[in-house]
């Protein structure tokens, strides 16, 4: 991958807010940011994405081939929490391993940007479409790590009331809202796109380095968390890309995508949420350490996708598609 492709995605301000966060932490500054703000910008980028993801879906429209994509994109963000969750249980407990899963059963927004950038430059098309795919593996994902916080957060406990999960994993507020977003967005389109366009688009990079600013500012003050658990959790997140990318290349291939739609779902299922995610657990498994979460996704996950993960997964497309 091109040097300069790798600095200027490195170098993006929401990343770079991020890494201010941490400093003011480590340089014992006294930044500190009001509790009821990171709540407000947390609902604010659920809003912005899910709609955004149902305007694309408008766009494109509803064919065999949008369907097969999207039901691939819910079918790994279901299932990849899953599995996700039993192999993190073996170092952690339900919260924090939900609160990974979900994590990694989601998606990163910037890692898709940068896999469409590569596509540019080597010169593949992709259809926009699989924006609606992004966005709707955020909900499954947030379900079903809310699913398995119940579920095996209680299990020596009383049994379950399973209406009470259903309805926490369907009707959460996070979840609900960035459900009707995607659905407001598909309804409105494009008049609704030109309507919310400064408040959806302009604003959107401004409010996610505000709240990665806030991340950096917690996942600082927990990230020797992080180094308590030992190289489990690192050697998680670098092998957890590889294999989820892998599993999705397969599918790429049994329903017969493009080579630039194959990219941008392996890079969908390979990467890790420090958005949706991490707005939500924050909001509803508020017994999750953040300093995991988001230290394995933002710290280690990240950084090796945009780096190595991206050119590998292209790498194996190529081979399997000639």
């Amino acid at each position: 991958m091109d040097l300069h492709l790798i600095l200027s995605n490195l170098l993006t301000p929401p990343i770079l807010f991020f890494v201010l966060g941490m400093l003011a932490v480590f340089a014992k500054s006294d930044l500190e940011i009001p509790a009821p703000i990171p709540k407000l910008f947390s609902l604010y980028l659920l809003l912005a994405i899910g709609f955004k993801g149902g305007v694309e879906l408008a766009k494109s429209g509803i064919s065999g081939e949008v369907i097969s994509a999207i039901s691939a994109a819910i079918v790994m963000s279901c299932l990849v929490p899953v599995y996700s969750f039993f192999i993190l249980r073996k170092k952690l407990d339900a919260p924090n391993a939900a609160a990974i899963a979900a994590t990694y059963g989601s998606i990163s927004a910037v890692t898709f940007i940068t896999a469409t950038s590569f596509l540019d430059q080597v010169h593949v098309p992709s259809d926009g479409f699989m924006v609606a795919a992004l966005a709707l593996m955020e909900s499954p994902a947030i379900i079903m790590g809310l699913i398995l916080v119940n579920v095996f957060g209680k299990r020596d406990k009383e049994e379950m009331d399973w209406g009470e999960v259903l309805r926490e994993a369907f009707l959460n507020g996070s979840v609900f809202l960035l459900i009707g977003s995607l659905i407001i967005g598909a309804i409105s389109g494009e008049h609704g796109e030109i309507m919310l366009k400064p408040f959806v688009k302009d604003m959107f990079y401004g409010a996610l380095s505000f709240f990665l600013l806030d991340m950096g500012l917690v996942a600082a003050k927990r990230i020797r968390d992080l180094k308590r658990t030992g190289s489990f959790l690192i050697l998680f997140a670098l092998l957890m890309p590889p294999l989820n990318a892998s599993l999705a290349i397969g599918i790429a291939a049994l329903i017969h995508m493009t080579k630039g739609d194959a990219l941008l779902f392996a890079v969908l299922c390979a990467s890790a949420s420090y958005i949706a995610v991490p707005a939500a657990m924050r909001l509803t498994v508020p017994e999750a350490n953040p300093g995991l979460y988001i230290s394995t996704a933002l710290a280690v996950t990240f950084p090796f996708n945009i780096t190595v993960g991206i050119p590998l997964y292209f790498w194996a497309i190529q081979t399997m598609w000639s």
